[in-house]
């Protein structure tokens, strides 16, 4: 099925904007729209969503998508999940950053910009 990441992303989606079309949530998730029907089926299927045709659209093939009860609980599990695992990354990411600066000092080289990663442009 999905990865947590995608998982997350797609639960919040349509728990953000439940009639929100297919063709444009495959493009946000960047997936086809091949697997995106795939995995709401899937979610549908696991009894995360339910969904509805839209009564009052033109195109009677448009769906809404609801969380139900247990996709609200999948949601806030992949949540936390999503959360821990951008803090490891954010962790990691930090002692990276300590050690480039350990070895830029070691070194007596010194770093054009500390607190940006935006070079400083030669306009002078």
């Amino acid at each position: 099925m999905l990865d947590d990441a995608t998982r997350y992303r797609l639960l919040k989606r349509l728990h953000a904007d439940p009639d929100v079309s297919q063709r444009a949530l495959a493009k946000e998730l960047g997936i086809s729209l091949g697997k995106l029907n795939y995995c709401l089926r899937a979610v549908i299927a696991k009894g995360w969503v339910k969904a509805s045709n839209f009564t009052h659209s033109r195109n009677k093939q448009a769906y809404v998508y609801y969380l139900t009860p247990q996709g609200l609980e999948e949601k806030a599990r992949v949540t936390v999940h999503f959360l821990k695992r951008k803090l490891q990354e954010y962790e990691a990411l930090e002692r990276e950053i300590e050690e480039l600066r350990k070895e830029v000092d070691y070194r007596g080289l010194e770093p054009r910009r500390t607190e940006s990663f935006v070079p400083e442009s030669d306009s002078t």
